[in-house]
């Protein structure tokens, strides 16, 4: 029987594991941490009974993913949730954008640009099964839907401040470039569009729900398939060398997947690389960090636009063109007064995160790569910017600032938790210009981490298509 290790449990490395395990290879998963699951993790960060997820939270590309579709994840208990509303956009003038899995609804909201909302994203949401299909492969694929992904890539080439010129009232311009600004990055270059197209039409296509019970949900549900296939995990046993592997295995593996960052495939086999693959991965880049803060708060955020009252995720960072300035700022590695900051609010359709009248709250600010100040008053602030009150209702704060990001996930170089800079180059050529960007030129060693496509996100995309490459050796 041929054997793999894999190495790193986020929820890429656990697909790629669940795929090798159903084609009948004897695989071990060997994690640093002591609880698997990488950046699907949830914990009790503020006061006791209340769940906060510790990285990612909401999960467009979760519920639109293929590969976790075939999987029928749903008979391990996995349930997915959905707000009233999935998306909303405060801004100072009372008014706010909203998005839903409703586009016509949601385009009505926001008047004079419904229609040219309905015109951007309307062929995008009702092809969005084979433009998934299209945009969860490696760039360089023959497209079965051409069309639909022509269609979208002519848009996604476009800079977001160009794109968001073709709405004429804020609260559209704002909701487009906040999604846009999921980036973590200029929102003035080409192709930073495609983050916003993409999630934008992912919550009109199939919302931006949650995982019952917390984010760890989606790991329990994937370890169990893993354990149903046979696999196996190892916990609290750091990886730094390929020879670690065998003794683990208990012979030479045939298959290695690393579920890491470019670092972390350095650090392990940097030295057997080929000389070309080892300077593509040095070259590789790292985008700017994440700050964040958890907060137990009595009751509910005193939004002053009620609809942000319904929402599970919101975007904090006011106009366009201020929400454009800052991330631009965080690129030059300059901190904001007013960071852009993402708010989640999970507990509004999945109470079982709470305790009695106390509610997990979920923030994070985009800080610039490994800032080692405190960002935690500048992210309450933006919240009480558009809920005044806010202060008042808080009972207890945790933080982790990016340096505590990297201890808790060694993939989160700097604090940056997409894995890379999306800059242009790396968009399109990621983790380097390669027609196999999970083959590192080592046989039988491949990468499945966020910092291959289809990049960032709990989807598993990136695991499933490591292990085809794989098996398309092993046959």
């Amino acid at each position: 029987m041929s054997t793999a290790v894999v190495v790193g449990s986020g929820p890429n490395g656990l697909a790629a594991a669940i795929h090798l395990a159903r084609a009948g290879l004897a695989v071990t998963v060997v994690e640093a941490h002591d609880r698997p699951g990488g950046g699907t993790r949830t914990s009790e960060l503020t006061l006791p009974g209340l769940l906060h997820d510790d990285c990612a939270a909401f999960h467009p590309t979760g519920v639109a993913s293929p590969y976790f579709a075939s999987l029928g994840l749903e008979r391990h208990g996995l349930r997915w949730l959905w707000p009233e509303i999935d998306l909303a956009h405060p801004l100072d003038d009372g008014r706010a954008g909203i998005a839903t899995r409703d586009l016509a609804a949601s385009a009505a909201a926001l008047g004079v640009d419904a229609a040219a909302w309905k015109r951007m994203f309307g062929p995008a949401v009702r092809n969005f099964d084979d433009l998934i299909t299209e945009v969860f492969q490696p760039l360089v694929h023959v497209p079965a839907h051409p069309i639909t992904l022509g269609r979208f890539g002519m848009k996604a080439l476009l800079p977001a401040t160009v794109l968001g010129r073709r709405f004429r009232d804020e609260p559209a311009r704002a909701l487009f470039t906040g999604v846009a600004a999921h980036k973590f990055g200029r929102l003035d270059r080409p192709l930073s569009a495609s983050v916003g197209l993409m999630l934008a039409a992912a919550a009109h296509a199939v919302g931006w729900p949650v995982a019952e019970g917390g984010t760890e949900s989606i790991t329990r549900a994937l370890l169990a398939e893993l354990a149903s296939s046979g696999g196996a995990v190892v916990t609290g046993v750091r990886v730094t060398s390929l020879d670690q592997l065998r003794d683990l295995a208990g012979s030479t593996p045939d298959v290695v997947v690393l579920d890491t960052a470019p670092a972390g495939v350095l650090e392990i086999v940097g030295d057997r690389l080929p000389a070309r693959v080892r300077r593509g991965l040095s070259r590789y880049t790292y985008g700017p960090a994440a700050f964040k803060v958890d907060l137990a708060i009595e009751g509910d955020i005193p939004w002053t636009n009620p609809d942000c009252g319904r929402a599970g995720t919101l975007h904090l960072g006011g106009s366009a063109a201020e929400i454009a300035a800052v991330e631009a700022a965080t690129v030059r590695g300059e901190m904001p007064e007013r960071p852009f900051v993402l708010l989640g609010q999970q507990y509004l359709c999945d109470p079982s995160r709470s305790a009695g009248d106390s509610n997990p709250i979920y923030a994070y600010a985009h800080v610039p790569h490994g800032y080692a100040g405190d960002a935690t008053d500048a992210i309450i602030g933006q919240i009480e910017r558009f809920a005044p009150g806010f202060r008042d209702r808080i009972l207890a704060v945790s933080t982790r600032d990016p340096a505590a990001l990297e201890a808790y996930n060694a993939n989160y170089v700097g604090g940056d938790i997409s894995a890379g800079a999306n800059t242009a180059p790396q968009i399109v050529f990621r983790p380097r210009p390669t027609l196999n960007p999970h083959a590192l030129g080592l046989p039988g060693v491949y990468l499945c981490s966020a910092a291959t496509p289809p990049s960032a996100g709990v989807h598993g995309m990136g695991g499933f298509h490591a292990a085809e490459a794989a098996l398309r050796r092993l046959r």
